[in-house]
């Protein structure tokens, strides 16, 4: 459905597909109606399971990475109409967002294939004020920019069981750990010990997403039980692993 200030587009991802960076003259809603995508920018990566949306404004490159096969929503706005019609609240920088009842709501109407062009303009402005309204999802994971930093992150990364220490992850990263903390608190905003507890989260996020069990998710990321990697868990997403799963149920089913 296409109008001069809007556009709608729906269509199936397969895993393991995507589109190399780039970026669109318009801002752009992205919603996985079912499966699982991971939005990479120059700042960072999320992962947007079918009960989250990422907002990515005019002009900034993006990838998008399927994980899972996968339904998406897109929904795009010209930046002259997204400045009429939305709060005045920023949208410059690129976010993940629940999407609330409300918001799942106005996504059915407007790719409803009956909706007229008039009912799908109001439904996809009032949208523009749910997202400004919507708390952002964490499911962020903000990426260092330097060599140093991005040394960090991989070797972190790869510690998927958490059993380095800080010393050994800035040895193997051939930098030390004043410089590591000095580095993530700089470029990511986050000190490194937060940043490291959000990525693991992410991660299990990722695997119960899969239909990993939770138990197995919690002994492969090196969790001392599933009532710590539950309590973990909680701390970053404010969920539970089984409010998440049974939310990411509801969404698909």
């Amino acid at each position: 459905m296409q109008q001069a200030s809007f556009s709608l587009h729906r269509g199936v991802k397969l895993q393991g597909g995507g589109e190399p960076m780039h970026s669109h003259g318009q801002a752009q809603l992205t919603f996985a109606a079912s499966g699982m995508v991971q939005v990479h920018t120059g700042e960072g990566r999320w992962l947007v399971p079918s009960q989250l949306a990422v907002w990515i404004p005019a002009g900034v490159e993006h990838h998008v990475e399927v994980l899972t096969d996968a339904e998406l929503w897109m929904v795009y706005w010209e930046p002259s109409i997204l400045k009429a019609w939305a709060p005045p609240i920023p949208l410059e920088r690129a976010f993940a967002l629940r999407i609330t009842p409300l918001m799942r709501t106005l996504l059915d109407t407007a790719f409803a294939s009956n909706a007229t062009a008039g009912k799908s303009e109001l439904v996809v402005r009032l949208m523009l004020h749910e997202l400004t309204e919507t708390a952002h999802a964490p499911t962020f994971i903000p990426l260092p920019t330097s060599a140093v930093g991005q040394r960090i992150a991989n070797v972190a990364f790869g510690d998927r069981r958490n059993q380095l220490s800080v010393n050994e992850i800035a040895s193997r990263a051939a930098t030390s750990v004043r410089t590591l903390s000095r580095v993530f608190q700089a470029e990511t905003g986050l000190t490194f010990k937060l940043w490291r507890q959000r990525a693991r989260i992410v991660l299990a996020m990722d695997r119960l997403a899969r239909g990993v069990a939770i138990a197995q998710v919690a002994a492969e990321l090196g969790f001392a039980s599933t009532a710590s990697f539950s309590c973990a868990f909680r701390q970053v997403t404010m969920l539970t692993p089984t409010d998440f799963i049974g939310t990411a149920d509801k969404k698909s089913s």
